[in-house]
């Protein structure tokens, strides 16, 4: 229907296959993270842990702007104070990744993860960092490309405790050398 009101253009032979793969490319891919049917869930591991925070940096992540139908990708940080439980690393990723796959605004998405690390995990405090490229931004609109939208979310004692929230911001937000890391 899109390519049909774009006019002439749909009659090329070189077309003829783009409503097919269109639509495969949005239901299998795009917008995966509604395939389930039901909010994703973190399970929680045996062992117990407290006095020590998680931190996952550097989740990549794609979605869908559900205001323009582009995409914004991004990486996401996430943070929990536990309160027994925890869960794999690898299913933090997993959560970024089934609800990113939805459509989608930046600040919804950082409520969604946070909604879902303390259903499933009942921490005493958890923390959402999403930094995001968005098309609607770089190839319309502002035409600013490379402008990178920042949302922070922080709950539980990360956001009643002043000395938490810093430390936890800085955790979120520390430069890769800061970290540790080797190249």
């Amino acid at each position: 229907m899109f390519l049909e009101g774009m006019g002439p253009i749909v009659s090329a032979r070189d077309l003829r296959e783009t409503p097919r793969q269109v639509t495969r490319a949005w239901s299998e891919e795009l917008l995966a993270g509604y395939r389930s049917g039901k909010a994703p869930r973190l399970e929680p591991l045996p062992e117990t842990f407290a006095d020590a925070v998680v931190v996952v940096r550097d989740i990549r992540f794609v979605s869908i702007c559900r205001h323009h139908l582009l995409p914004f990708t991004g990486k996401a940080s996430l943070a929990y104070l536990p309160g027994g439980r925890i869960a794999g690393f690898s299913s933090m990723a997993r959560l970024v990744e089934a609800l990113a796959r939805r459509l989608q605004i930046q600040e919804d998405l950082s409520e969604q993860i946070l909604d879902r690390l303390e259903a499933s995990l009942a921490p005493l405090g958890t923390a959402c960092l999403l930094e995001a490229t968005h098309q609607c931004m770089t190839c319309r609109g502002a035409l600013q490309p490379g402008a990178l939208v920042t949302t922070l979310r922080v709950r539980g004692v990360f956001q009643k405790v002043a000395a938490l929230r810093k430390e936890i911001v800085a955790l979120l937000q520390a430069p890769e050398e800061a970290m540790g890391r080797v190249s």
